[in-house]
């Protein structure tokens, strides 16, 4: 029998990852432009990300439009007890896209408001994603089918330090993807940066390392116990030999691999939060069978899915293969 619950967990997880790789760097860069002043290197910076920046947030709406539909109970009882960070995230990425379109055509004289308007609204999208997944990872109350705590169960240490560990994380993956995208200069800027954020990100990943397990008697258990041990004791390992060789590969001026090991970096974050919580949906209590709505719902959204993803590929992989290469300083897409 086909275990619709598993193929929508796993749909929702790739929507999810497809989300914070691909909105990750263009919110990351928004958190460095405050360390560029140049004007003409900061329109280079936003002309990376100008022609597909726009499809990216599509895996934000397949995942939260297939948590509704698959497991309604998860995303009605997450809605309300992340009301406030999710609404904030919402009104960042609103910022930052206006901001985005905005700069190019404004005067000089409003230029400057709208690259604030820029960092601002990329800060505030990404401690809010911050903040829910640490708050999600804390746990949420649930009385029968309803959500039991307060609107402000959210607003603790643990969360609010998750937010600034995702900050650092898309920075570097903002600045790495920089490095691939641009020369001379601004290629040099970033490349200084990036280490930096690499001692920055590691040392974020070893506190919530530390804290989650120390914090949470369950997540502990479910780190050291067997089979999910042998799956975790990899991720530490690999951590530190990806953050190893972007040093590595900053020092001898590579491109490509600094971003293509800060994603691998990405994804091994991604699946230590997926062994944390699995199979709960909503810690510390509520697996993806008992949020999850019928099985005949499950597969009528099942059909659409398979007709979309693919489509929602085609056109990702084709947008980016188009404008592959450099941007050089005197081209840009606006």
């Amino acid at each position: 029998m086909i275990d619709f619950s598993i193929i929508w967990f796993t749909i929702i997880v790739f929507a999810t990852l497809m989300y914070i790789v691909m909105d990750g760097f263009d919110l990351g860069i928004g958190l460095i432009f405050p360390f560029n002043r140049d004007k003409g290197e900061r329109d280079m910076m936003v002309n990376t990300v100008a022609p597909v920046w726009d499809g990216n947030e599509t895996w934000l709406v397949l995942g939260g439009a297939g948590l509704y539909g698959a497991f309604p109970l998860a995303y009605s009882v997450i809605a309300d007890a992340l009301a406030i960070p999710l609404t904030a995230m919402l009104i960042g990425l609103i910022f930052r896209g206006v901001a985005f379109e905005f700069r190019f055509k404004a005067t000089e004289a409003h230029r400057a408001f709208w690259d604030k308007s820029f960092v601002a609204g990329s800060v505030l999208a990404t401690f809010s994603q911050g903040v829910a997944v640490g708050a999600l990872l804390n746990g949420i109350p649930v009385s029968g089918r309803t959500f039991s705590g307060s609107a402000m169960d959210w607003l603790a240490p643990f969360p609010l330090f998750c937010g600034v560990g995702l900050v650092v994380a898309y920075a570097l993956l903002g600045c790495t993807w920089l490095i691939m995208k641009t020369e001379n200069e601004l290629h040099r800027k970033m490349s200084a940066l990036a280490t930096p954020l690499v001692i920055a990100l590691l040392v974020v990943v070893g506190i919530i390392s530390l804290w989650t397990p120390l914090s949470h008697a369950d997540i502990a258990s479910r780190w050291f116990s067997r089979p999910n041990l042998f799956w975790f004791l990899p991720v530490p390992i690999l951590v530190l030999l990806c953050a190893w060789g972007i040093i590595r590969a900053i020092k001898r001026q590579a491109h490509y691999s600094p971003f293509l090991l800060t994603l691998a970096l990405i994804f091994l974050g991604f699946s230590g939060l997926g062994i944390s919580i699995w199979p709960n949906i909503i810690p510390p209590s509520i697996s993806i069978w008992e949020a999850a709505s019928p099985p005949q719902s499950q597969a009528f959204m099942l059909v659409g899915s398979l007709l979309i993803i693919p489509m929602i590929l085609g056109y990702t992989f084709w947008s980016y293969y188009v404008f592959r290469g450099k941007i050089k300083a005197d081209e840009g897409y606006h």
